[in-house]
């Protein structure tokens, strides 16, 4: 049985297959683990395309490398108009979702995309950015990820309530603890954890510790489920049982209404029975074999998202 729906909070698809001789045309390349030929038919499907900036460029290499790959993303969401459409709300999803389309919202992953100036956050606003993380692994002008200890900036914590007023949603994946509580300290809105799962059960830093997983819950947050190997289980040898395990935490912690999915497509190495979107559609199937309520399901897979966007995108 497959889902209603998948939304899925992040991929690094648009971004990944860029190389000299690899087709330009990230979004339906064949050797992706996701492309918009491969989504499964009679399942609506929204995905999040990343603008992946590697860490270590200058801010004018940042900010050039950002432009380069939105300029894609408008190219390939006309080129492949007839099958996606470029989505900003919950309102535009479910019309592109009543055209038979699946929709597409853009997002950038690593705050050093605004080159250390606040006025770049208007930039993104006008070409349709809805989230970023504020880091990747290492540092920038906003604060560091989990390759340092060191927390938000002066420019990250003015950065925060500048987001927040535009409308462009904080996703706090990848950053490191220190810098989760200053974001704390002056966040107002909900925000994201787009691809995190939960450190109690794989003790990896990037997971999302059980303070943490309560402060998102009681903030109204969202978080979505991690596939990569190394984020599901300790040895990187996850089975199904593994990612389960992690839900199951987060139930426990109250998240029922802030779990989602966020798979790393194309960023990551995920296990082979969670490696393409039909294969996600199909875990659908496990979840109700394994016992959760369909209503639970149809939260994780599709509803608290499509809830949280209705809410904070506007």
């Amino acid at each position: 049985m497959y889902p209603l729906a998948v939304v899925d909070l992040h991929c690094d698809t648009l971004t990944a297959f860029t190389a000299p001789g690899r087709c330009q045309n990230t979004l339906d390349d064949p050797c992706a683990s996701l492309s918009l030929t491969c989504l499964p038919r009679g399942t609506r499907w929204c995905q999040c395309f990343a603008i992946f900036i590697p860490d270590g460029l200058s801010p004018a290499e940042s900010a050039g490398y950002y432009r380069c790959h939105q300029q894609s993303f408008m190219r390939q969401m006309e080129l492949f108009a007839s099958r996606v459409t470029p989505c900003r709300t919950a309102a535009d999803i479910e019309a592109a979702w009543a055209q038979g389309k699946t929709a597409a919202l853009l997002t950038v992953e690593n705050g050093a995309a605004l080159a250390g100036d606040l006025d770049r956050v208007d930039v993104l606003v006008r070409d349709g950015v809805r989230m970023m993380t504020l880091t990747w692994n290492g540092e920038n002008e906003i604060g560091s990820g989990i390759a340092s200890d060191h927390g938000l900036t002066s420019f990250g914590k003015s950065l925060i309530p500048c987001m927040e007023a535009a409308g462009i949603l904080v996703d706090v994946s990848h950053l490191n603890d220190r810098g989760f509580d200053g974001l704390l300290e002056v966040a107002k809105k909900p925000f994201v954890a787009s691809h995190s799962n939960a450190r109690r059960v794989c003790s990896h830093k990037r997971n999302l510790t059980d303070n943490q997983i309560r402060e998102l819950t009681a903030r109204h947050c969202l978080i979505g489920l991690n596939y990569y190997v190394e984020f599901l289980r300790d040895d990187g040898r996850p089975t199904p049982e593994d990612l389960f395990a992690h839900v199951d935490h987060f139930l426990a912690l109250g998240a029922e209404d802030c779990l989602a999915l966020g798979s790393d497509f194309d960023g990551a190495d995920l296990p082979p029975w969670l490696d393409s979107p039909e294969k996600v559609a199909g875990l659908y199937g496990r979840f109700l074999e394994r016992g959760y309520a369909p209503a639970l399901c149809d939260k994780i897979f599709f509803g608290n998202a499509l809830v949280f966007f209705r809410e904070n995108l506007h």
